[in-house]
């Protein structure tokens, strides 16, 4: 340790002490007051003393300075670092936080749905606690009553001695904000909600309390004071705590249901209010970390923080100067040429959970052995880094060296490699990045396979070009030893995408071949998969979104008799949890919907001969919509499975409103089809282009029709009211596109939707068929719709001119199609009812009417439309 060293054992003592055998002890020299002096390091080995105690390094005073205390030579390093901030927001209390109101929600829908299990769950309690002795009660409640209040206190005060008084006065604040929603929310129940939901809570009407106010408090307080490494207060605190519920339950002022809400109320409360106000820092400082590194042995001269200290999700970095003075004090190995000497990377606890959604996300989304543990302790992270420094330095892979290892206090660990002066792989000019170079990263990764060691993180920032102009590789937080096929394969195919992102496939895929062998890179082509790569390279292949089907050719080019079997990385997708969601929302609004109905008044008066035109209306819809989509691909495509995707459609849209979910679906089929992306869109684009164009004309011409022909309908001319708010949408429409923000916005979005519309539409005017079909469809689409429409009224005795039916269905469906809701629900009901009462059907007529309209084209065809959308998932076709 540098530190001064006044004594030590006699056999360590230098020359001249008292110890046995040596000359008499000299008289410490006390400095004059106007003399100056200095500390000089002077090593003795462990020779000395048999090994036992280690390096150790006495002082001999000079002239020319002051000498130091022994208690620590940090006090002379100079550490250039910002100043850290006094108080900081943890992310972790922020997920807990989020953990704790989704539980509280939870309980209140479980206590909601099952009021009778709560009310028997409450009666057992009360009938077992009756037979328990009274004075062990007493004595419980007395315990309870006192000690509740007493422990928290006296913590509180022990932390005041010790000069956390910050800790403490957040840990109040929490307290105080819990004891007035607390209070607020049982004056509100007892008085405004009784026999609610919360009645159900508290089990017994309004003489009970739904949360506990004398327990959430100072759960709120441990909460936000903290008692983590402090296992005696931490166990008399929450001991007292469950006898105050204890006691709670046997005197029949709260129930288990309320408990529980109280404590995930008082811990919502304690997290939110550590996270608003932020907790004091607990993150050591430089000064610390240097004070680590001379525990180490090593010698620190001056030190400074490399990262950037914006970036909140980063580990912090030193770079530090070894005393070169001394050749003891150096680090071990060779000294390389650079400015630093190390490189330390700091571990803060309150980082670990930086991130922890995302990584439990990619956990519960993938198969284990595509992911590693979303959470790991401070002291499991700084064991497995260190694990696989030394496992990739043995491998024969080209990496800095670890020097050392350490806890820093409580709150952090630290890594020390020696400083490799060099650059990112992201950082290399292009020219700099030659196939020797590309050679080498390959030739280290190989080191790696051999070693069955898996990165896990193969991004350009994990790969370090020294100025020797070799590869290191580094960053090794996240590797694993041991690692199974499926982990190396999926470290080959992250690494194929980075040099691929750098260098392009072709060069990639040619060094690879030339270091690892043209036999080992079809194994990575089944993984060359967006989910199997980072976070950081799949938003890089958002620029190109070609290049991993380029990979896959260019390694099948080299190897034409690959065959790889297929592999599933992905315990579920996304679209998996959209379909489970959609059924969900289907079943939510269809059930009382259909529960509305008079089913027997409705099969009493309906005529069936017009029910099954109808239906068969509802079905040629789809057969109609596949045409329409059809007429503006160029390229062929199967009529049947085109029209189950229209089928696929009709689920799709009760989760999206009624003009995104139908765009969205079938320009995915377009893409899956083998049509690339641009061209998809604009098929897609192309056919709503033309499908507004040919509903806006015949809205216009059936319009003229029914006002020349028919006074029925007159009343369908849009109102001053809607004039006005029409008028007031496209003044602010106007305003709006006066900001350039928005402009730019609006700009893009249309390019991005309508790019390619009109080139598009000109390959299809090339081919009268093709235009044909989709006019055709196009035309069908809106005379199937009328027909079901017209059928559905006439099923109930009802009869209007053809003319009227067109413009009550035109005016609807653009009703529908500007209105965000799924399906177009609510105003597609609303529009039609409205319009068909105006045109002379009465409310009777128009309400059954518009009913079985909807039954037809939106509610019976979701469970169709489910099972399409279920198989067109597993043939890969949407």
């Amino acid at each position: 340790m540098c530190t001064a060293h006044r004594g030590g054992p006699r056999s360590a003592r230098p020359p001249g002490g008292t110890g046995r055998g040596g000359a008499r002890r000299r008289p410490r020299r006390r400095p004059d007051r106007g003399r100056r002096w200095t500390a000089r390091r002077r090593p003795w080995d462990a020779d000395h003393d048999g090994g036992r105690s280690g390096r150790r390094y006495g002082v001999t005073q000079t002239h020319g300075g002051a000498v130091r205390p022994a208690t620590g030579a940090t006090a002379g390093v100079p550490v250039d670092e910002p100043a850290q901030p006094d108080r900081i927001r943890r992310s972790g209390d922020a997920i807990r936080f989020g953990v704790s109101c989704v539980a509280l929600a939870v309980v209140m829908l479980l206590v909601s749905i099952a009021q009778q299990t709560t009310h028997g769950l409450q009666t057992d309690i009360a009938q077992g606690t009756a037979h328990a002795p009274r004075l062990l009660l007493s004595l419980a409640t007395l315990a309870s009553s006192f000690g509740v209040l007493t422990v928290p206190i006296a913590f509180a005060v022990e932390r005041l001695f010790r000069k956390d008084g910050m800790r403490v006065a957040i840990a109040l604040l929490a307290a105080v904000i819990a004891f007035g929603i607390t209070v607020g929310l049982d004056d509100w129940v007892t008085s405004a909600a009784p026999g609610g939901v919360l009645d159900s809570l508290i089990w017994g009407g309004t003489r009970t309390a739904p949360v506990h106010t004398d327990i959430a408090p100072v759960i709120a307080f441990v909460t936000a004071v903290g008692m983590a490494g402090r296992t005696r207060w931490q166990a008399v605190t929450w001991t007292l705590i469950g006898l105050a519920a204890l006691t709670g339950l046997t005197a029949s002022y709260a129930s288990v249901a309320a408990l529980a809400a109280t404590y995930l109320l008082g811990r919502a409360i304690g997290y939110g209010t550590l996270y608003a106000v932020g907790t004091p820092n607990p993150r050591p400082t430089g000064t610390a970390v240097v004070s680590t590194l001379e525990r180490l042995g090593l010698c620190p001269r001056r030190a400074a923080r490399l990262d950037d200290p914006g970036d909140a999700a980063a580990d912090r970095c030193y770079g530090v100067v070894l005393d070169r003075e001394d050749e003891e004090c150096r680090a071990p190995g060779e000294r390389r040429p650079g400015r630093w000497d190390l490189e330390v990377r700091v571990l803060d606890r309150d980082q670990q959970t930086a991130g922890l959604p995302y990584r439990m996300w990619r956990t519960l989304r993938l198969s284990r052995t595509t992911t590693g543990r979303a959470l790991r302790p401070l002291r499991r992270s700084l064991e497995l880094e260190s694990l696989m420094a030394y496992a990739v330095d043995a491998a024969g892979a080209r990496t800095p060296r670890l020097v050392g290892t350490s806890e820093v206090g409580t709150e952090a660990a630290l890594l020390a490699y020696e400083h490799v002066p060099g650059r990112r792989l992201g950082e290399v000019r292009d020219e700099e990045v030659t196939d020797t170079l590309l050679a080498d990263v390959w030739r280290q990764f190989r080191r790696l396979q051999e070693g069955r060691l898996a990165h896990r993180r193969l991004e350009e920032d994990a790969i370090l070009v020294g100025d020797d102009g070799r590869a290191y590789l580094t960053d090794m937080r996240s590797g694993e030893i041991a690692a199974g096929d499926l982990a190396l394969r999926l470290d080959l195919a992250q690494l194929l995408t980075t040099v691929a992102l750098r260098a392009g496939p072709e060069r990639a895929v040619r060094t690879a071949a030339s270091a690892l062998g043209e036999d080992a890179l079809p194994a990575a082509v089944p993984l060359l998969q967006r989910v199997a790569l980072s976070r950081s390279t799949r938003t890089a292949l958002r620029r190109d979104r070609e290049l991993l089907s380029r990979i896959r050719e260019q390694i099948v080019a080299l190897k034409p008799e690959t065959e790889a079997a297929p592999v599933r990385l992905e315990r579920f997708r996304p679209r998996t949890i959209f379909s489970i969601v959609g059924l969900s929302v289907a079943g939510y609004i269809v059930i009382p919907q259909v529960a509305s109905l008079d089913f027997a008044h409705l099969l009493s008066t309906v005529t069936w001969h017009w029910l099954l035109i109808a239906l068969a209306a509802s079905a040629a819809t789809y057969l109609a919509a596949a045409y329409m989509l059809l007429g503006f691909v160029p390229e062929r495509l199967p009529v049947g499975r085109t029209v189950l995707v229209q089928v696929a459609a009709s689920f799709v849209q009760l989760v999206a409103p009624a003009a995104v979910g139908g765009v969205a679906i079938n320009t995915r089929y377009l893409q899956r089809s083998g049509i690339r992306s641009g061209p998809a869109v604009a098929s897609v684009g192309a056919s709503q282009l033309v499908g507004l164009v040919v509903h806006v004309l015949l809205l216009a011409l059936f319009g003229f029709l029914t006002g020349s022909t028919h006074n029925a309908t007159k009343d369908l001319a849009p109102s001053r009211t809607i004039m006005i708010v029409v008028l007031a949408l496209g003044l602010a429409a106007g305003a709006a596109l006066t900001i350039p923000r928005v402009r730019r916005f609006s700009t893009s979005r249309l390019r991005a939707m309508f790019s390619g519309v009109v080139p598009r539409l000109v390959d299809v005017l090339q081919s009268p068929r093709k235009l044909a079909t989709g006019l055709g469809g196009t035309v069908g689409l809106t005379v199937a719709y009328v027909v079901c429409l017209d059928a559905s009224i006439r099923a109930f005795g009802g009869s209007l001119p053809w003319t009227a039916v067109v413009v009550v269905f035109l005016t609807a469906n653009a009703v529908g199609s500007a209105v965000p809701t799924p399906g177009g629900l609510g105003a597609v009901e609303g529009a039609l009812t409205l319009a068909l009462t105006i045109s002379g059907l009465t409310a009777e007529t128009a309400t059954s009417a518009v009913l079985l309209y909807r039954l037809l084209t939106l509610w019976l065809p979701v469970l169709p439309g489910w099972a399409a959308f279920a198989y067109l998932q597993r043939k890969d076709a949407i």
